[in-house]
């Protein structure tokens, strides 16, 4: 058991990909002598040489396209795309042949690769450099989207997609990269890839969230809990694939949801939650499902940003809208009896 941040888990697994299979490479802009301009490849170049984790041109498009190549050659490239809205000029080759290329091949041609995504916002960045684009990815088929929420997440997913056989989109939330915590990456105890574990056992209500969100959930539920109110929170880990099982049991058992996400509202991974629980859930559901999201604009500046991110404050609002009392087991109580 060692504290380590979520950049150290994910240069660790990065480490230790590149150490198990000679086949796994890392490039990306400024990947190689920098270690990235978060720091997450530092000294994998130096250590396993400049034909394994490399530079590229500031090309998007192209990093992907010879990542494509090279995953149809027998290689698994992990790529990086330096920040989140700096992958929109790759979504051509992405949406076009990285997700489509298993089923166009009719199964005879897989794409084994990960494309990292540092993405969502809580650094104080400019709209390029801090935005939410997990609804894209998401509504395309072909394509598996992970977000991790802690340090031990980060090791074993990643680990996880790149031994995948098929495209991993791989969604690192910035503003946990320093996040600590003390964990163990050598004996597995990490939940499996396509999996959602709760993070906090409740009664009253369940918080369903992933990535960025994961630790405002927890925050609020502890708010919550001094107002005598118990929520459960569900990480989801993956979006692609998503984890009904998981969600619907807990919603059925708490027979309250709210679902967070940083992006916008409108038409986001949040509202297809929703649905989900909706269509499962509605008999044991005793309040419509709530979402707690960003604002439908694009990303404000940073001097904005704390009123654009879902917070604590704006959780418990919707708690409230939930019809919480503070006294669970008041109707508790009533749909056990009913």
């Amino acid at each position: 058991m060692a504290s380590m941040t979520m950049a150290q888990a994910l240069n660790g697994a990065l480490r230790d990909a590149l150490r198990a299979d000679e086949q796994v490479l890392v490039f990306g802009e400024d990947v190689g002598a920098l270690g990235g301009v978060f720091r997450i490849t530092d000294g994998l170049t130096e250590e396993f040489g400049e034909e394994r984790c490399f530079d590229t041109p500031l090309a998007e498009a192209g990093i992907v396209g010879l990542a494509v190549g090279m995953a149809m050659g027998g290689f698994r490239p992990v790529v990086e795309m330096q920040f989140d809205s700096f992958a929109y000029p790759a979504f051509e080759q992405i949406a076009s042949h990285v997700a489509k290329l298993r089923n166009r091949t009719r199964g005879r041609l897989a794409l084994p690769m990960v494309i990292r995504i540092p993405f969502a916002g809580g650094i104080g960045g400019v709209e390029h450099h801090c935005d939410s684009s997990e609804a894209y990815y998401a509504h395309t088929p072909g394509l598996k989207v992970v977000t991790p929420a802690t340090a031990e997440d980060a090791y074993w997913l990643l680990r996880d997609a790149i031994n995948d056989p098929d495209p991993v989109i791989f969604m690192e939330p910035k503003r946990l990269y320093w996040s600590k915590e003390d964990t163990d990456v050598v004996t597995r105890q990490a939940a499996p890839f396509g999996r959602a574990v709760v993070r906090r056992e409740g009664r009253d209500g369940t918080l369903v969230a992933y990535g960025p969100c994961v630790p405002v959930a927890l925050k609020a539920a502890e708010a919550a809990a001094e107002e005598g109110i118990s929520l459960e929170v569900v990480d989801l880990r993956t979006v692609v694939p998503f984890d009904d099982k998981t969600v619907a049991e807990s919603v059925r058992k708490t027979g309250r949801c709210i679902v967070l996400q940083e992006a916008q509202g409108f038409a986001g991974v949040a509202a297809e939650i929703a649905a989900r629980v909706q269509e499962r859930c509605f008999h044991s559901l005793d309040a419509p499902v709530l979402r707690v999201t960003g604002f439908d604009i694009p990303y404000p500046p940073p001097k904005l940003e704390h009123a654009h991110l879902p917070g604590v404050d704006r959780v418990l609002d919707a708690v409230d809208r939930l019809q919480l009392d503070g006294q669970p087991d008041t109707y508790h109580l009533a749909r056990e009896g009913s």
